[in-house]
């Protein structure tokens, strides 16, 4: 993934000194206004979501022009070329891309996270401008809100490509579309006590931009890089130096007379997770963004570990034909997660019982080729020693068992998987 190159590339723009919130940043906005050029009086009207009206309200406007098209025609001169979204080389094509088809979830405060390394959001919004009193419309304004996040295995690093863009207006005569403004409020916090001891985060020195619709039309991306100092390996010390950190957007939208949004705050959230793990966790030390769901996926149709799936499969959907048996058994793992253990002795402990158990049910299987096969694996919390009996134990054979186990250990490395960290398991026919 060669991501860093294309952000370097991404065009930056001018942007507030600091993190703002909401009502600083329509304050401040609405300071710049001449206010004797404005009527009503600043705060007399508010940007709402257009939902909250009634179609017979919304017919009421005409048909939404692209902000250029507006802007041409209300006297700008020239406007500066825009900086088409999508076109940088790499990841960030591929993720809109994907994206775009994921609209549902990527509408969503968290976005449509596809992987602990990338998430996205593709968030539209349809505001309109009224008076406070509610009887009186200014004008309607939609446009798309975009955030691609970029986690590495491999750097204690992760990277937000923010865009506002596809900005349609329409404001009644009076009102001029040129003057309104968008935000975007970047912020972040540490939740301590998930994390190792003296947990930091850097942040970039620029985490808002608050700027009128025409430089957003023409610019319509800026990044963020957010770190984690790194202190060397340290996990033989038992310091993974772990950092659970939240970054959240608000959105700002104001004109000269309108009051500050109210429904912008939250508008987009990310957790993840820096870390130093060593190599438990494959590459030394990378990020990743905790509320991907993690899946171990595995084929009744792949000869290399066809008996392990059909072992796992039975052990999630018939546990009747599992061994130990006992009535109302159920075995975690689809819709219950898993988490990782990587303390060897429990994972010992762990098989130790399982082979046990095996021998119970079959007797002295040496010299057969076969193994105990157990599920659910001996890597984790949920092993057949925790208690419950909500494991399955088979005999299968030896070089399926192996490779089932190699396709595990695969999947702990390619997601960054630490210990407690809670993982699904998925059988596919």
């Amino acid at each position: 993934m060669n991501t860093g190159t294309a952000l370097v590339r991404l065009a930056r723009t001018t942007a507030t000194a600091a993190a703002l919130t909401l009502l600083t940043a329509a304050t401040t906005t609405a300071s710049h206004a001449d206010p004797a050029t404005h009527d009503p009086a600043p705060e007399n009207t508010v940007f709402v979501d257009a939902a909250s009206l009634s179609p017979d309200e919304l017919r009421s406007f005409g048909q939404l022009i692209p902000y250029a098209e507006y802007a041409r025609s209300h006297g700008s001169k020239s406007v500066a070329p825009r900086t088409a979204a999508g076109r940088a080389p790499g990841d960030e094509v591929d993720l809109r891309e994907e994206c775009a088809k994921q609209a549902a979830r990527a509408k969503t405060a968290t976005g449509w996270i596809k992987s602990r390394f990338e998430s996205c959001q593709k968030r539209p919004f349809d505001l309109v401008l009224r008076d406070v009193k509610g009887t009186t419309t200014l004008g309607r304004l939609q446009f798309d809100q975009w955030v691609l996040g970029f986690a590495y295995d491999g750097s204690r690093r992760v990277d937000y490509v923010a865009s506002i863009e596809n900005i349609w207006v329409n404001p009644i005569p009076t009102e001029d579309a040129k003057k309104w403004r968008l935000g975007q409020h970047f912020r972040h916090s540490i939740n301590a006590s998930e994390s190792d001891a003296d947990p930091k985060v850097t942040a970039p020195q620029t985490e808002a931009r608050d700027e009128l619709l025409g430089a957003w039309d023409s610019r319509p991306q800026w990044t963020l890089t957010y770190t984690s100092p790194d202190k060397g390996a340290l996990f033989k010390d038992g310091n993974q130096q772990r950092v659970s950190s939240t970054v959240a957007m608000d959105l700002s939208v104001s004109s000269p007379s309108a009051a500050p949004y109210t429904d912008g705050g939250s508008v987009y959230t990310s957790s993840v997770r820096y870390d130093y793990a060593g190599p438990v966790a494959g590459k030394h030390k990378g990020t990743v963004f905790t509320k991907a769901r993690v899946e171990l996926v595995m084929s009744e149709k792949d000869p290399a570990v066809n008996e392990s799936a059909l072992h796992i499969y039975d052990a999630l959907n018939r546990p009747e034909r599992t061994f130990p048996s006992w009535v109302g058994k159920s075995v975690p793992g689809a819709k219950e997660p898993l988490h990782r253990v990587v303390d060897e002795k429990t994972v010992d402990d762990n098989r130790e019982k399982s082979i046990s158990e095996c021998k119970k049910v079959w007797g002295n299987y040496t010299g057969t080729g076969l193994e105990c096969d157990e599920y659910p694996f001996a890597s984790t919390k949920e092993g057949s020693t925790k208690g419950d009996n909500r494991f399955s134990v088979r005999l299968i054979t030896g070089t399926d068992n192996r490779k089932g186990g190699e396709r595990l250990n695969a999947m702990y490395t390619l997601n960054r998987v630490l210990n407690n960290d809670p993982f699904y398991v998925k059988i596919t026919k």
